[in-house]
This record gives C-alpha cells, sequence and structure tokens, in this order.
C-alpha cells in the first residue's frame, strides 16, 4: 500500500477558523443566513456554539433555526432604539455593536453584543456573525463606582459627565481589547489580514519550498537514505573492530564517509522543509509546524548521527580509534529504519529484502566481535596464545602468527584483514543458522561461551525470521492482493464507463482514504462469527459516545444494547463525507452548518415511517459519522414500547436540524415568537452535552435520525439524494 498522502481535497475552513479565533476569548457566537431577502423571514441562526448555550440556558435545538436578531433574548429592559437598530443592521447587512440588556433562562444579563457581515469569494453577504459577550460584572461596576462619584459631587451635571466619561470608558475599553485581539490573530509577516475569513471552498495552501512526503523526489530519497544507513551499519563495526588504529586503511574509506555525513546533513533540511500528515490527518504544510513537529521527534537522532567527524582526518588530526568509537552513535539511524518498516511492510518483496538484510547485518557484527575475542585472546596470554581461533586460522592457511605481536599492532604476520573478516563472517553465519561444519570452532574460554550466545541468538532469529517468512508472505500478500484487486476492478469501471477525471480523483481518493483508515478490515463481517451477547458489549464500546447522549438517558441496558448492533460508522473523504463540519443547503441558501456533537436528521413518527427531505446536507470538511438505520431503530422501538414514546418526545428537542419536509413553517413561526415563551419552558437545556466544536480534533458528527431522498418513497432507499450520493454516503439510512 502506498504511503498515507493525508486529506488534501478542497475544504470549507470556515467553520474551523472561527473556532479558533474565538478560542483563548469569548467563545459565544451564532451564525445565521444573511441570503433571505426580506427581515420578515429572521435571518435564520444556521450555527450556534456552546458557549452561546451555557451563556444563555438554550440548548442548541432551542435556538437552531430562530431568528439573528435574537428576539428569544429580549425582555422589558431591552431597548426598543436598539432593537430597531439591530433590524436596520441585518437589513443593511452592516456592521453592528451596542451594549444591550438581554435575558436569559435563568436572569437578565448586560451584553455586548457585535455583528459583523461574512462575504464569500463573489463579494455576496452570506452569514452574519453575532458574537455575545457578557458584561454584567463590568457595567455593574461602572454603576457602583458612579453612585461613589455622585455622593462626592453633589452637582447633577458633574455627576452624569462621570457617568457619561465612565461608561464611555467601558465602552472604548472593549473596543481597544477587539482590537489589540484583531492585531495579535491577523499579523504575520507579509502585513495585515482580512479580519474575518471568507465562507468558501479553499484549497490546500502550498508551497513551491514545502516537499511532499509522498512525492516522488521524497520516496527516491528515502531509499537513498537507507542504503546510506545500511552502509553505515556495515562500515562502523568493521572500522571499530579490524581496522582499529590503522590510519592508512581509515583514510581510504574517508571520501565515501564524507559523502555519507553530507548525505545525512542535507536530510535534516530536506526534513525541515517536508510535510507531514498529523494526528488528525491533515496534510500539514505550515513551516513553522513542521519544523517544531520534526525538533519535536528525530532531530536530535539525526542531528548527532550526521556530525563530522570524518573531517578531522581532513585536517590530519591521528584520533583513529577515537573518531571509530565515536561513529556507532550513527547506529542510531537504524531507528528511523523502524519508523519506516510500516511503510515498507506493504510489499512482501522489500520486506524479504529488508529481514534478509537485517539477518546478514547480525551476522556481520557477530562476527566483528569474534574477532576482537580472539584479538584481545591472544594479547592477554603472550605466552599461551597459540590455543585461539585465529591461531588456528593462521596454520590452515600458513601465515601464522608470531610472538612478538598480533595483528593490529606493529606485527605485520598472521593472515590478511580479508581473509580473518570472511572466516569470521563464516563462522557467524553458519553458527547463526545452526549448520556450522566445525573447521572454524571455538577453543578458549571466552570464545566458547560467545558461541552459546551466537547459537542462541542463531535459534531466536531463525525461529523469527526463517519460521515465520511463510507466514508473513502469505499474510502481506493476501492484503495486498486484495487491494490490488480492488484498484484494478474500481480502474476497469472507470475506464468502461468513460467516467470524467474529477469523478475519477473522488472515487479514487475515497478508495485509498478508507483502506488507510481500516485497513481493509470489514467490521461487520469480523464481528458476524461472535455470538450476540459479546458482539453487542462490542458495539457499545464502540459507540459509546452515541450512546451516552441524553436521548438516550432513559433507555434500558437491553435496548442500548440492541441499538448499538444498528449503529454504523463511516468515513469518507472530500465530497463523499467530509470531516469536521456540514452545510444544510436549500435552493443554494445555507440553512445550518453543523459541528461537532450536532445531531441532524427528522423527528420520527410511529405511524407516518416514510420520512421525506426538506435540503441536501454537503459536507464542508472530512467527517466521522455515526448513524442508526431506520429499519433497525423502528424494530428495537417495536421491542421496547415504554423507550418509544420518550425517544420520539426527546428526539424533536435534541435534533441540530430538522430535515423532515415540511416542517420550514412550523421552525419559523417558532422562531418569531419572542423570548418570554421559550424562558417558560424551563430547564437549562441540553447544553451539557456538547462537547465543543473543532478543538483541533478531528469531528465526529453523530446522525442519528434516517434521512429518505426526496426522489423515493421506499425506505430502503440508499442516498440522500441524487446530489449527495457520492458526497455524503453515510448520512444515508437504509
Amino acid at each position: 500500500m502506498p504511503v498515507m498522502k493525508g486529506l488534501l481535497a478542497p475544504q470549507n475552513t470556515f467553520l474551523d477558523t472561527i473556532a479558533t479565533r474565538f478560542d483563548g476569548t469569548h467563545s459565544n457566537f451564532i451564525l445565521a443566513n444573511a441570503q433571505v431577502s426580506q427581515v420578515s423571514q429572521g435571518f435564520p441562526i444556521v450555527y450556534c456554539s456552546d458557549g452561546f448555550c451555557e451563556l444563555t440556558g438554550f440548548s442548541r435545538g432551542e435556538v437552531m433555526q430562530k431568528s439573528c436578531a435574537c428576539k428569544f433574548l429580549y425582555g422589558s429592559e431591552s431597548s426598543e432604539g436598539i432593537i430597531l437598530s439591530i433590524d436596520e443592521a441585518l437589513e443593511e447587512r452592516k456592521e453592528f455593536k451596542e451594549e444591550i440588556m438581554f435575558y436569559k433562562k435563568t436572569g437578565e444579563f448586560w451584553c455586548l453584543l457585535d455583528i459583523v457581515p461574512i462575504k464569500n469569494e463573489k463579494g455576496d453577504v452570506v452569514l452574519f456573525l453575532a458574537s455575545f459577550k457578557d458584561i454584567t460584572d463590568t457595567k455593574a461596576k461602572a454603576i457602583h463606582e458612579d453612585k461613589k462619584e455622585g455622593q462626592c459631587h453633589g452637582s447633577p451635571f458633574g455627576s452624569t459627565r462621570l457617568r457619561s466619561g465612565t461608561v464611555l470608558y467601558h465602552i472604548s475599553g472593549h473596543l481597544h481589547s477587539r482590537q489589540k485581539g484583531k492585531i495579535k490573530l491577523n499579523k504575520n509577516v507579509f502585513g495585515d489580514l482580512p479580519a474575518l475569513p471568507e465562507y468558501k471552498i479553499s484549497d490546500a495552501k502550498k508551497s513551491r519550498c514545502i516537499l511532499l512526503h509522498y512525492s516522488t523526489l521524497k520516496a527516491g530519497w528515502d531509499w537513498l537514505i537507507l542504503l546510506a544507513t545500511f552502509y553505515v551499519a556495515i562500515t562502523v563495526p568493521y572500522n571499530v573492530c579490524f581496522i582499529g588504529d590503522d590510519e592508512e586503511l581509515t583514510r581510504s574509506t574517508t571520501v565515501s564517509d564524507i559523502f555519507v555525513e553530507i548525505l545525512f546533513i542535507i536530510d535534516i533540511v530536506f526534513n525541515f522543509r517536508t510535510s507531514y500528515v498529523s494526528k488528525s490527518g491533515q496534510v500539514i504544510f505550515d513551516a513553522r509546524q513542521i519544523c517544531f513537529h520534526y525538533l519535536t521527534t528525530w532531530f536530535i537522532i539525526d542531528l548527532v548521527a550526521a556530525l563530522p567527524f570524518d573531517l578531522l582526518y581532513a585536517f590530519k588530526v591521528s584520533v583513529a580509534s577515537v573518531v571509530h568509537l565515536l561513529k556507532t552513535v550513527r547506529l542510531l539511524r537504524l531507528l528511523r529504519l523502524l519508523q519506516k518498516m510500516d511503510r515498507y511492510s506493504q510489499h512482501s518483496t522489500v520486506v524479504l529484502t529488508l529481514l534478509m538484510s537485517m539477518f546478514a547485518l547480525l551476522a556481520h557484527w557477530m562476527a566483528c566481535i569474534w574477532y576482537i575475542i580472539g584479538k584481545m585472546e591472544m594479547e592477554a596470554n603472550p605466552y599461551n596464545w597459540d590455543i585461539g581461533w585465529l591461531h588456528e586460522l593462521g596454520k590452515r592457511l600458513e601465515a601464522p602468527y608470531y610472538s612478538l605481536g598480533v595483528n593490529g599492532s606493529s606485527s605485520s604476520s598472521g593472515p590478511s584483514i580479508r581473509s580473518v573478516y570472511i572466516a569470521s563472517l563464516y563462522f557467524t553465519l553458519s553458527s547463526i543458522t545452526s549448520v556450522g561444519f566445525g573447521n572454524v570452532s571455538a577453543n578458549t574460554d571466552a570464545e566458547k561461551i560467545f558461541s552459546v550466545c551466537v547459537m542462541l541468538i542463531g535459534a531466536l532469529m531463525h525461529a523469527l525470521v526463517f519460521g515465520n517468512v511463510t507466514a508473513i508472505i502469505q499474510r502481506m500478500y493476501s492484503r495486498w492482493s486484495q487491494y490490488h484487486t480492488r484498484t484494478k476492478d474500481l480502474k476497469d469501471f472507470i475506464r468502461v464507463h468513460h467516467l470524467p477525471q474529477t469523478l475519477k480523483q473522488r472515487m479514487l481518493e475515497y478508495f485509498q482514504t478508507t483502506w488507510s483508515v481500516n485497513n481493509g478490515i470489514d467490521c461487520n463481517q469480523l464481528l458476524k462469527d461472535f455470538p450476540d451477547e459479546l458482539r453487542s458489549d462490542i458495539t457499545m464500546h464502540l459507540n459509546k459516545e452515541i450512546l451516552e447522549l441524553s436521548l438516550f438517558a432513559s433507555a434500558s441496558r437491553g435496548c442500548l444494547r440492541s441499538l448499538s448492533l444498528h449503529i454504523k460508522t463511516s468515513f469518507c473523504a472530500i465530497f463523499f463525507v467530509c470531516s469536521g463540519s456540514m452545510e444544510v443547503l436549500k435552493d443554494g441558501m445555507v440553512l445550518a452548518i453543523l459541528g461537532k456533537g450536532d445531531l441532524i436528521g427528522a423527528n420520527l413518527s410511529l405511524d407516518d415511517r416514510v420520512i421525506k427531505t426538506n435540503a441536501d446536507v454537503k459536507a464542508l470538511t472530512y467527517c466521522d459519522l455515526q448513524c442508526i438505520n431506520l429499519k433497525g431503530l423502528y424494530e428495537v422501538l417495536d421491542l421496547y414500547p415504554e423507550y418509544s414514546q420518550h425517544f420520539v418526545q426527546d428526539i424533536q428537542q435534541d435534533l441540530t436540524y430538522n430535515l423532515r419536509e415540511g416542517l420550514e413553517a412550523q421552525v419559523r413561526e417558532r422562531g418569531g415568537a419572542g423570548g418570554a415563551g421559550e424562558r417558560e419552558r424551563g430547564g437549562a437545556g441540553r447544553v451539557g452535552e456538547r462537547r465543543g466544536f473543532m478543538r483541533g480534533q478531528k469531528s465526529l458528527i453523530n446522525n442519528l435520525t434516517p434521512l429518505m431522498p426526496r426522489s423515493t418513497d421506499s425506505i430502503a432507499g440508499t442516498a440522500v439524494s441524487l446530489d449527495i450520493l457520492a458526497r455524503f454516503a453515510p448520512l444515508t439510512v437504509v
């Protein structure tokens, strides 16, 4: 399987950007549709933040589709003049900012209201962003100071002037803090950006100076670095053990060693300019984030491995043995190989090559140690050194060692380094593979102890490598074959039906992304062989987030276990199903914007089980969705009639947006009813079940209720509409 490219399709990141800009300040805001031609229709609210719900006490379901003027927050102390100014600002689609008395469910509060129009890429105002800041404490403090000043100054004129100055001071303070916040958010090296983002599809921001992590150039460079790493793993132990202080032999490899060091240094530079895939699946192109990510992961290891020790030879510094020991830190580069093993493991040929290479590399390291042991035995026993394996090798090759010195010292006696290394490698390979012939054998105690260790390691390696080669090949080839078969079928389908390039790209990206998420594993097929009780427990754990909603609070455990079997999780790419946020559209107008934790669908009727939608749902960014099968839901409700009535009633309050056809007028009338009636209903709403939105996590939108296409009356439909079939399949409930 190719390296995961990340989520690269164009996305509408407006909701993410707004959430980021409000993070750290007050996150009490709403978004309203500005494309309605008449104010009488109320500029319906299409999104409200969790902070707004917590501030006002209204749940998201109670706020959605009400007027952007927030008439449900008006009360007896709300200024009529400011209310008229709000309506005028909305009608003229201009910015508005004022202090006003609002009423929440628990009482009144002073609010700093700021309404800003949002434009699309064409310059048309499509949304209103209204932010709410509770300034009750500031207002009370100002009034208290005014009273104190009034007691000190008897003149009515002076009291009025001081009060006006205090209020003006606090208002200017809000404006000043807001301006400082904007400067902080928008300031960059190129100047000031627009105060608010546009509501539009934005392509992934790429830079010519950033190297794509999945590009052909990066793949070729990784293979070159892999070869350089193996070169280091071979030459460093060899130079430490066999070359030693022989500067003449050491300088013969100086050029190649310096070349490898240059490669490692260039690799560090490339890593500072190479994109990566974040935990949420997004491709990061920002240079600052890339640098921080690399500095906190592999930078230290790469830097130590790239230290230019061989430059000491260029300056004719005689420190051969010390340099060889320092070079052993370059073996840390092998840890980078472990990082990329998952990528290489998808190719059976590469896996076999790497396994055999690691096996041979282990034998090479053992051979180096075997030679050092023989050499140390000769040096430690100057009068009884002729029993070691090196002495036996010298006699067979008719190149014996002399008592005046050993190989590597001032004496040049004994076999050549080439012959000694080949004999050492021959012994370790024959011992590891358990096929030793005994012509090179251990004689001293140290040599015998090392031989026992080599045999034990060889048995382990034989079991891990050769004993599992067949199983590894079969398992990996099966998955690889399945992936290629599915890919080939998909490409044949595209070619036979002459699909356009845009559809081809969407289909291929959908398939590759879903495969990278589940690795071709069908959870339903995997759980099918488990007993129902165990399968229910597993699905309850997998779907615990959706089952913890207050909507299911009154359901028994048996009911929850039955419902969990009908919950499906879907992941798709942009234009199939997008992550992060979605929008509800009707005739090109935005009716609602949905984020993490939102419920979308239709209220249920136990009598009328054919549901038609009143709008289309379009994914703005990548999404994970959970949905309950309509047929399975009705089956569970029929089994638990005592819970079915609670579910039908609660779903009306918990829905963020109701897609049932024919409810637009009811919602609009309910939205204009005013705030008094809403507050009398009581209750703090279900704000607690909201888990925030867009806090750097992949969004999860729990789609509880079923959707039916407007063009069919069958309850076995497979798509919301023809337009959404490719883009939004997971919202379909069959």
